[in-house]
């Protein structure tokens, strides 16, 4: 039999595209599956419980909630964006992010177009009572904008309406006193992410300040400091405090993926239902925990790769006509 160079590049071609479709993607999730290690730190930033960069680290209350960049760059997830995470405290419950889209002192007088930040009501997240909003030039027609002190003795039934155009931070910015160059400035503390979005439609811009504590021997020394304070809640249970415990293997706590139920998340070849060093406890592959199980991936996969030599067997055996020349009979789309 003559040798025919195109037919061996059409078995090329058929082997091909029996290796994308069915067998690349079994290893490529079957990688996936088995990716089970938890970091320690984004960058500079410790993660610690109740947070996780992989999926099933940490607690499912704040699943999907924080990315780490390849750089190195930790972002908090929310409805309306993913923030600059800039430190996360655990002994006080917080971290703080940034909003590009926020005021900064470099604006000076020019407001930039803004959008209301907002977190999902789903998490264990909400705002710091700690955070002072300010809005400048906003519309006096619409919004009230009055020196609270006097106005709330006159109104009583109003003030948690006003803004407050008497504010300290208004007439003390941080770091630029006089940025704003006699444009107006109040400040107001939305209790909702409608009541934000409202100030903004009528109002140029805004931004937020939080009170830092200046220095750990200092507690009620404060200084302000743009950025916006997060508080979070730390879930304790008493399976996460005994897969924590050294002298009882000192796990990582996290859950499985598909039911959600709590996982400690061990040091060897395993992770279990109570702690690391309780031999009587149901053990599971570190392949199904974070992101679901290996084995149900495995049998997709055999039977990925079996349809695939049988589809190959098919092709060569009743292919007629070589590669680059199509008809009904060869066409594989």
């Amino acid at each position: 039999m003559a040798y025919n160079p195109s037919s061996r590049s059409c078995f090329y071609d058929s082997f091909c595209f029996l290796f994308i479709t069915f067998i690349f993607p079994y290893f490529f999730l079957a990688k996936a599956q088995a990716a089970s290690h938890c970091r320690a730190s984004c960058g500079t930033i410790p993660i610690n419980y109740p947070f996780g960069i992989e999926d099933g680290c940490g607690s499912p209350y704040y699943r999907h909630v924080l990315l780490c960049s390849d750089s190195g760059v930790l972002q908090l997830r929310t409805p309306s964006g993913r923030y600059q995470v800039r430190s996360i405290s655990y002994s006080d419950p917080h971290m703080i992010v940034t909003d590009p889209f926020m005021w900064k002192c470099q604006d000076g007088h020019h407001f930039r177009a803004t959008r209301a930040f907002s977190l999902d009501t789903n998490t264990r997240l909400t705002l710091s009572s700690q955070n002072d909003y300010l809005f400048f030039n906003c519309s006096e027609e619409r919004v009230i904008v009055e020196p609270k002190p006097i106005f709330c003795e006159r109104f009583p039934d109003r003030c948690d309406s006003t803004c407050d155009s008497a504010s300290y931070l208004c007439r003390h910015l941080p770091g630029c006193g006089a940025a704003l160059g006699g444009r107006s400035c109040c400040s107001y503390f939305p209790k909702a992410t409608e009541s934000l979005r409202l100030m903004l439609k009528y109002c140029a811009s805004y931004t937020s300040i939080y009170w830092r504590i200046n220095g750990a021997n200092a507690p009620d020394d404060h200084v302000p400091e743009y950025g916006i304070r997060v508080d979070f809640e730390i879930p304790v249970t008493t399976d996460c405090l005994q897969c924590q415990d050294m002298k009882k293997g000192g796990g990582r706590c996290g859950f499985d993926t598909q039911s959600q139920n709590f996982l400690c998340l061990c040091n060897q070849r395993s992770n279990v239902t109570t702690y690391c060093n309780d031999h009587r406890s149901s053990r599971h592959s570190k392949a199904g925990i974070i992101a679901g199980t290996v084995t149900g991936v495995s049998a997709a996969g055999a039977l990925g790769i079996g349809a695939g030599l049988w589809y190959w067997k098919k092709v060569r055996a009743s292919a007629p006509v070589t590669c680059g020349v199509h008809s009904n009979e060869n066409r594989l789309f």
